[in-house]
C-alpha cells in the first residue's frame, strides 16, 4: 500500500521551522559552528549544501528502483560526493576570496547527515517530484540557520554586517569564538521551541547528530 507523499507546502516549510535541520533536529552542527562567524561564509555554506540536498534527493529518487538495499548508502555516498565535487569546482571558481574561508567545510558536506538521512527516509521511497521538494525544504531550512547564526554571531560579536562595519568596536568577541557558536544556536534553538510550545505543538526529539 503506497503512502501519499506530504503536499508541496508542507514539503517546502517544514525545513523551514518543524524540521529545521540545525535548530530542531540537532544536524551538522559542527560545520555550523566553525563557519557562522560571518553571514557570507554561512551563506555560501547554505547555499552550497542546498543545492547538494536537492540535486543528491532527487538523484537517489530517480535511481531507487536501481539501487540495492544491501549497499544503498555507500551509492548515497558517492552521488552526495558527486554533487559535492561539481558545487566545490563552481565556489572555487566564482567566489575564491570567499571559498578560501570556507572551501574545507564544502568539501565536508559529503558527510553532513542531513543530506544522507534525506535520502534514506524519504527520496528513497517517494517519487522525483516530491523528493525534489523536500530536499528544497530541506536546504532551505539549512541556509536559513546559517543565515540567522552568522548574522547574531557577526552583528553582535564583530559589530559588522556582511562585513560593513556598524560599529568601531567589537561588542561581544566571545560570540566569534567556538564557545559563542554553540551559544548562539542553543540560542536560537531555545526560540523554536518556545515558539512552538505557544503554538502548542510538541517538540520534536532531536537527532544527536553532528555530522
Amino acid at each position: 500500500m503506497s503512502v501519499t507523499p506530504p503536499t508541496v507546502s508542507v514539503l517546502l516549510t517544514r525545513g523551514l521551522f518543524s524540521e529545521n535541520p540545525v535548530f530542531r533536529l540537532a544536524l551538522s552542527l559542527c560545520p555550523a559552528v566553525a563557519v557562522t562567524t560571518a553571514v557570507e561564509n554561512g551563506l555560501m555554506l547554505g547555499i552550497a549544501v542546498f543545492f547538494v540536498q536537492v540535486l543528491s534527493s532527487m538523484t537517489a529518487s530517480i535511481f531507487k528502483k536501481w539501487i540495492n538495499p544491501k549497499i544503498r548508502i555507500p551509492v548515497y555516498t558517492i552521488i552526495i560526493a558527486l554533487w559535492v565535487t561539481v558545487m566545490d569546482m563552481l565556489l572555487a571558481a566564482y567566489f575564491p576570496s570567499t571559498y578560501e574561508k570556507v572551501g574545507l567545510y564544502v568539501k565536508l558536506i559529503v558527510a553532513f547527515a542531513i543530506i544522507i538521512s534525506r535520502m534514506e527516509l524519504f527520496a528513497a521511497k517517494n517519487p522525483v517530484l516530491p523528493s525534489t521538494f523536500d530536499g528544497v525544504g530541506m536546504g532551505l531550512g539549512f541556509l536559513l540557520a546559517m543565515l540567522l547564526a552568522g548574522a547574531f554571531r557577526e552583528l553582535l560579536g564583530n559589530g559588522s554586517f556582511f562585513g560593513y562595519p556598524l560599529v568601531h568596536f567589537q561588542p561581544l568577541f566571545l560570540l566569534v569564538l567556538p564557545a559563542g557558536g554553540f551559544f548562539t544556536i542553543g540560542l536560537i534553538m531555545a526560540l523554536f521551541n518556545w515558539v512552538d510550545l505557544l503554538r502548542g505543538n510538541t517538540l520534536p526529539k532531536a537527532s544527536g547528530g553532528h555530522g
